[in-house]
């Protein structure tokens, strides 16, 4: 198992063609992912669990994966919401 806690730099919530790029993105990856903030912690890979966290700027969450590629799978995303896809061209 690998976490991270991650401070959203970059507004939220997902939007429109970003949000399935997102969603695509968890999914690549053969681990099980989870996104958890002080309320609760759902499953990354799930379009509407993690649009019903309603994130946006300022907000910690702590990034959880557990399989063989989790390091890079939490790696990758936490970069992702720190820079709402800038650097992987997720965020059109």
């Amino acid at each position: 198992m690998y976490s991270k806690d991650v401070i959203i730099l970059r507004n939220y919530p997902l939007r429109k063609k970003s949000d399935v790029s997102f969603i695509q993105k968890t999914n690549s990856y053969h681990s099980s992912i989870r996104i958890q903030n002080a309320e609760r912690s759902v499953n990354a890979k799930s379009l509407l669990a993690v649009l019903s966290m309603g994130l946006c700027a300022g907000i910690q969450v702590t990034l959880t994966a557990e399989g063989d590629d989790e390091q890079e799978a939490v790696e990758t995303i936490a970069a992702w919401m720190q820079n709402a896809g800038a650097d992987l061209n997720l965020y059109p």
